[in-house]
């Protein structure tokens, strides 16, 4: 058991992170009694907005909502000089700049802790599709990737912002199982209780698309090359989520029984 380092005076400062992770980091903290803040994500680049605003934060945890590293290091040098701790939401995908970020914390001197997750349970890009005829077009659905709930990365985040014992540590997050992308639609269909099935696209397809939506090449090609690299060798699963929360990461049935609404 650790100990807790941030009580309910020292508020946390949750910088570059939203949707469903950042509402579950910030009702898990306020059900522990700690006070949470936010930044808007464009004053993460300003040096000045995020100087003033981790005044007094006991902890920062920091998502990169950028598709650069412009800036990043402006923004790690006020963290490093001005708070003890970070926890740092990365990406396990390549060619993202979270790596860099990643180092340039390292390098840093401050206190952190790097968050490495895969996806987590973002099958709601699909939503779309379930919904409008239950055909996902995609590329390698034979790829064996292994989603993470939110819930379970904002815990283990948590647990990270609020004890000791996590300095230094490079936790890669997973769900129990690494179910194909398109087992995973299917499991989706069933929760949802309509027909829906996976449609197999040549990858320079599926890289025109993504790239049509704004995403940079690097981001892209990197993205790629992950679902290319599990389509023989599945993402194996980790135990840091019960290794540092205690309780059992939630399987992708459960996420997708649980979001069934959102694909109907």
């Amino acid at each position: 058991m650790t100990d807790e380092r941030v009580d309910d005076t020292s508020p946390v400062l949750v910088i570059g992170i939203s949707g469903a992770v950042g509402r579950h980091v910030g009702l898990q903290l306020a059900a522990g009694g700690v006070r949470v803040r936010t930044l808007p994500q464009r004053e993460l680049r300003d040096p000045a907005s995020l100087e003033a605003a981790v005044q007094g934060a006991g902890a920062v945890l920091l998502g990169w909502p950028f598709p650069t590293a412009d800036g990043a290091t402006e923004a790690v040098g006020v963290l490093a000089r001005e708070v003890e701790r970070v926890v740092f939401l990365s990406s396990a995908v390549p060619g993202r700049p979270e790596g860099g970020i990643e180092a340039l914390l390292a390098g840093s001197g401050v206190r952190h802790t790097v968050l490495r997750a895969h996806g987590f349970a973002a099958a709601l890009q699909w939503a779309e599709e379930i919904r409008a005829g239950g055909t996902v077009r995609g590329y390698g659905g034979a790829a064996g990737l292994n989603p993470v709930d939110e819930r379970d990365v904002a815990a283990v985040a948590v647990r990270a912002l609020v004890e000791d014992g996590h300095d230094g540590a490079r936790y890669v997050l997973t769900g129990p199982e690494s179910p194909t992308q398109a087992e995973q639609v299917e499991i989706i269909g069933a929760a949802a209780g309509r027909p829906a099935t996976w449609q197999e696209v040549p990858r320079e397809t599926a890289r025109h698309r993504m790239s049509a939506a704004g995403r940079p090449s690097a981001a892209v090609d990197g993205a790629l090359d992950l679902v290319h690299a599990r389509l023989t060798a599945p993402e194996p699963a980790t135990s840091t989520v019960q290794d540092v929360t205690g309780h059992p990461a939630r399987s992708f049935h459960a996420w997708a029984r649980d979001h069934a609404a959102l694909f109907r």
